[in-house]
């Protein structure tokens, strides 16, 4: 598997899950600003969405939208990130996958343009107030949010939850998610992916 990726970007989420299950796959890295390669070719000519992240499979088929990537890779290894299709423990988690996607990733979307009036900004925040104040419910009674074993959801929540700081979204006022993301930091795979995209020192600790 080939997974095409940008430095910190969702595609940080498929990338932890394919590192958490041991399974061999390599990456590209996509400049997002130009859509351009390392080598230079168009990335709008492999991906006509032109974000990441996007999974190639082995017989050459693709997949895009982290969500359903996600998912993909957790059935690669049934039962060590996602719960066997079928059950009512995977639809919790896919009830999960996508409120991350749709109340709190897609809410973070207007923070990154600069010709966003500073107003809606501050409504945008307002709003993942509101989406953490429930996730945080959940994270200060379990360490995930499945329950006590780490998934795909947890991959993707902390990919997200990355962003605030540069994003001036403040989630201090739940201490659980701050909690959460050092819990999830702290793991190996973890941080072997957030070394290999740049985001953290070599040196650093897991």
């Amino acid at each position: 598997m080939k997974l095409y990726y940008s430095p910190g970007a969702c595609s940080l989420a498929p990338h932890i899950a394919l590192q958490e299950i041991g399974v061999p796959y390599t990456t590209a890295k996509v400049d997002l600003l130009r859509h351009k390669l390392a080598d230079g070719t168009d990335y709008y000519t492999i991906s006509p969405k032109g974000y990441v992240p996007m999974l190639e499979l082995p017989g050459g088929e693709r997949l895009t939208e982290a969500a359903v990537i996600l998912q993909y890779i957790a059935d690669r290894k049934p039962g060590e990130l996602a719960p066997a299709f079928g059950t009512l423990e995977r639809y919790r988690l896919m009830e999960w996958l996508n409120f991350i996607a749709t109340e709190v990733h897609k809410q973070f979307g207007p923070l990154w343009y600069p010709t966003t009036h500073e107003t809606t900004k501050e409504a945008q925040r307002t709003k993942l107030a509101s989406r953490f104040e429930y996730l945080a419910k959940t994270l200060g009674a379990q360490p995930y949010l499945t329950g006590d074993t780490f998934g795909i959801a947890d991959a993707y929540l902390f990919t997200i939850l990355n962003w605030a700081p540069m994003l001036k979204v403040d989630h201090s006022p739940f201490p659980a998610l701050g909690q959460f993301q050092a819990r999830v930091a702290a793991r190996p795979a973890v941080h072997r992916v957030l070394v290999a995209e740049g985001l953290v020192k070599e040196t650093a600790t897991a």
